[in-house]
């Protein structure tokens, strides 16, 4: 069974969280950058890991393992930031999220994606599409406008309003 959300085939850039296979709709994908150094904001919650200056623009990083309630790791060769819009209020946001390593495009069909399975009532899937079978191995399919809750995205919106003179380290 389909999720009824996703009607369409659609590309997913697929990466990589500890041994876990993660989605996003290519639609939300910006640019990829190899691991930079990203310059903390003082008083951000831990996953937001900083800024990054990308061509003058100052862009707000979220470490997704952290995210996800995942341990933190050192950064590799394969670190990379996807770099994403968000779409909110008629806006559209800027963010880098930080991943283990980056894999590949790929089509699926609606067909092939299954709706997250309910384990009880106090787990919070809102920001999981659905489930996907690429390759026979499973792929969680985030909706990245549901990752962060609104206080975040505010959060996010005013880390962006840093001057890129801010982040003279970049």
């Amino acid at each position: 069974m389909a999720i009824e959300t996703i009607k369409d085939i659609r590309q997913y850039l697929t990466f990589n969280l500890d041994k876990e296979v993660f989605a996003v709709d290519v639609a939300h994908v910006r640019e990829i950058q190899e691991a930079s150094t990203i310059t903390k904001v003082p008083r951000t919650p831990e996953f937001m890991r900083g800024v990054i200056n990308v061509r003058g623009s100052v862009v707000p990083v979220v470490d997704m393992r952290l995210k996800l309630g995942m341990p933190a790791v050192e950064d590799t060769i394969d670190t990379c930031i996807i770099i994403m819009e968000i779409g909110l209020d008629g806006d559209i946001v800027v963010m880098g999220a930080l991943a283990d390593s980056v894999q590949e495009v790929f089509e699926l069909p609606p067909e092939q994606i299954e709706p997250v399975p309910k384990i009880g009532t106090q787990l919070n899937t809102r920001f999981i599409k659905g489930i996907g079978k690429h390759d026979e191995i499973f792929v969680i399919i985030l909706d990245i406008e549901n990752i962060l809750s609104t206080d975040e995205i505010a959060m996010v919106r005013e880390g962006s309003e840093v001057s890129p003179e801010e982040t003279i380290f970049n």
